[in-house]
């Protein structure tokens, strides 16, 4: 299906962005708060003292207690986490089943360097704080809170429903593969960390919401300059320090080719309706025409929108030399790209060994839990339901998709050809995002209007 999906349905919307009063479920808005506050309690960040296998005890527990079967609910310990797989049985058995896809895990925060405890929830002015409160412990306990919902109000699905929770999505996602592998027979795929609204800096409306239909390749190429090394004294043309460096300076001065998918180009005319002028003429520019020198500098100068148009590369360590009065023996980097989709590694590594220009050096992909995912289907059946789910709760706000830049478990579940959509309802100003940063935070407001969302989408999609 093409982009023309896409400007149909934002077209046919409203021009009102103001958001619309949700029907209230009182209950599953306190549970979707008091279960995410018990998660931000547990830290689960991989390591020693990884609290990730009691975050999905505390979710099996309010699922089970929500109506799920125990036997349903399960639980399986990896290494040092485990991953949590619940299923809704739906009426059925013929269709393939509705995946909502998350996880538990977090990225390790220091106290010390946060103005309140990390893992001390805390919901103050409007906002709850503490690690996973926006990446995605808050998010993840709505969409339980929703699915209990929709037991308690007697719904009964037609298609099965399975929600999942990775364990360590944030860093090997070894979990992450092990669920997509066991779920490759899922019809789809709604994961619920990826997407969301914009809310505007000054009057805090919404501006417009985007779903993930694709996501760049991460990987990591280890690049080494090995030399026979000798005395400080008697310095020699071939030392490992420098000719590392010069290939690095090249590197980091090289673009690669500009490229534009129809989901990046639906989004690029979307999004430069909201976009600084200059940088929105940049965007329909380059929709227009991806080979635009004057839109690829734009748009290749902003960090905003750089990882947008095509593949980067970026050094992000290096380390060299054994003593301060000897050559260097040895000296490594690595590079970190975050790869197009439709690009191998392989020829992403092979293009930057020929822009590197050093044949000294040597490159090895040194990627863990990566793989290359080509993008999802512009599917009108999730176009329709999350348009839908959204105009409940705010009528009118234009909906696009977008590709993100990092990673997530939709990675997994393409590679397995099962199409995957970032889909979550909660909205942010672009000053109040602090994932994986310090006193990161989430609006608590957006807990009742993603209750109603969810609702809407969970039914829409296994009826």
């Amino acid at each position: 299906m093409r982009s023309t999906v896409i400007t149909g349905l934002v077209a046919a919307m409203l021009a009102t962005s103001a958001m619309a009063v949700p029907p209230a479920h009182p209950q599953a808005e306190t549970q979707a708060l008091d279960l995410a506050k018990s998660a931000i309690s547990l830290r689960s960040v991989r390591g020693p003292g990884n609290k990730t296998n009691e975050v999905a005890a505390l979710y099996k527990k309010a699922l089970v207690a929500g109506g799920f079967r125990d036997s349903d609910v399960e639980i399986t310990p990896v290494d040092d986490t485990s991953y949590l797989i619940a299923t809704w049985p739906g009426s059925d058995p013929k269709l393939k089943p509705l995946v909502i896809s998350g996880h538990m895990d977090v990225v390790e925060a220091i106290p010390a360097d946060w103005k309140r405890d990390p893992f001390t929830p805390v919901v103050e002015n409007g906002y709850l704080y503490g690690r996973g409160a926006s990446d995605m412990k808050l998010d993840g306990t709505i969409a339980i809170a929703s699915l209990i919902e929709l037991r308690r109000e007697g719904y009964h699905p037609k298609r099965t429903i399975i929600i999942e929770f990775s364990g360590d999505e944030e860093t090997v996602m070894k979990t992450s593969g092990i669920i997509a592998e066991k779920l490759s027979n899922a019809d789809l795929v709604l994961n619920i960390d990826g997407g969301g609204g914009a809310l505007d800096e000054k009057t805090g409306k919404p501006l417009y919401w985007t779903w993930n239909g694709a996501e760049k390749t991460y990987a990591d190429f280890e690049l080494t300059v090995t030399n026979a090394g000798g005395h400080s004294s008697t310095p020699r043309p071939d030392n490992a320090i420098v000719q590392l460096s010069q290939a690095l300076v090249r590197i980091g001065a090289y673009h690669f080719k500009p490229e534009v998918s129809d989901l990046t180009r639906a989004y690029f005319v979307e999004a430069a309706k909201y976009a600084a002028p200059a940088t929105g003429a940049a965007m329909r520019a380059f929709a227009a025409n991806p080979a635009d020198p004057a839109a690829i500098a734009t748009l290749t100068a902003d960090p905003e929108t750089v990882g947008s148009i095509g593949t980067t590369c970026v050094a992000t360590m290096i380390n060299g030399g054994h003593a301060l009065n000897a050559l260097p023996q040895r000296a490594t980097a690595n590079i970190n790209c975050r790869i197009f989709p439709g690009h191998k590694p392989a020829d992403i590594m092979a293009e930057l060994s020929r822009v590197a220009a050093e044949p000294v050096v040597q490159f090895k992909d040194v990627s863990e839990g990566s793989v290359a995912s080509a993008a999802s289907p512009m599917r009108a059946d999730f176009i329709g339901a999350v348009t839908r789910g959204l105009n409940t709760v705010y009528p009118g706000v234009p909906v696009f998709p977008s590709q993100a830049s990092g990673a997530s478990d939709s990675m997994w579940f393409r590679y397995h050809h099962v199409d995957s959509y970032g889909a979550s309802p909660l909205f942010l100003k672009g000053s109040d995002d602090f994932a994986h940063g310090l006193n990161e935070r989430e609006p608590v407001a957006n807990i009742a209007p993603a209750i109603t969302y969810y609702l809407s989408v969970f039914k829409d999609l296994s009826k």
